[in-house]
């Protein structure tokens, strides 16, 4: 695999669940807590049937298969009372964003995230950790029209940074992410999660490069 060097490229667009911050097992606590609720058990492969959807149309997948009675709104704004109590009270920022995003401010490489996440959640998480002002604009796959894999998120987020995708290297944890940095004619690092191995062997073998931690991607 080839050796990252983030300044080689003139944008630089990150994933956020998974990739900037360790939230994944917090999803998966989120959709156990919420369908038991309704007295139901969260299936093993419901991250993977997930990943990678926009917001909105997770909430229409829970409602469909598990025959929420509520609202989508009513699905979604108990989702982001829940995220939110977590991401203030327990979820940290992965080894080396906030050394990496320092360094590439006074590079002047511009930043972006890309993110099925909802933007309010975003800002919320971003805020907390005090790095919301070391990165560009938020796109979201609702804002972009189509969930990862498909590319549109990533090529949407290239438009706001006003620069060509080629030029644009791409920071992901899953399959469904890689592919859509790909399609989108990026180059991609995939992120590994030690709690999440099946997953993030697949990403690296998708990806062009393949990190544990941030740290490696300064340049000394």
């Amino acid at each position: 695999m080839k050796k990252l060097d983030v300044r080689a490229y003139k944008g630089v667009v990150f994933d956020l669940d998974g990739t900037l911050i360790d939230s994944m097992g917090m999803w998966q606590e989120i959709d156990r807590e919420y369908l038991a609720r309704f007295g139901l058990k969260a299936p093993e492969n419901l991250q993977k049937e997930v990943n990678g959807l926009p917001f909105t149309e997770v909430a229409v997948y829970f409602k469909e298969r598990f025959g929420i009675r509520d609202s989508l709104e009513q699905i979604g704004e108990d989702w982001r009372e829940m995220a939110r109590q977590k991401y203030v009270n327990s979820v940290p920022l992965k080894r080396g964003v906030r050394e990496l995003l320092f360094f590439l401010k006074e590079e002047g490489i511009p930043t972006a995230i890309a993110s099925s996440n909802h933007a309010e959640l975003i800002e919320s998480i971003l805020r907390r950790h005090g790095v919301r002002e070391l990165i560009g604009p938020i796109v979201t796959c609702d804002d972009a029209g189509a969930g990862k894999p498909e590319p549109a998120v990533y090529l949407a987020a290239a438009r706001k940074l006003g620069l060509p995708p080629s030029c644009c290297l791409v920071f992901e944890d899953v399959p469904a992410g890689v592919l859509a940095g790909r399609r989108a004619g990026m180059d991609v690092c995939a992120v590994r999660d030690p709690d999440f191995l099946r997953e993030s062997e697949e990403a690296e073998r998708l990806a062009d490069f393949a990190i544990d931690d941030f740290f490696p991607c300064i340049p000394l």
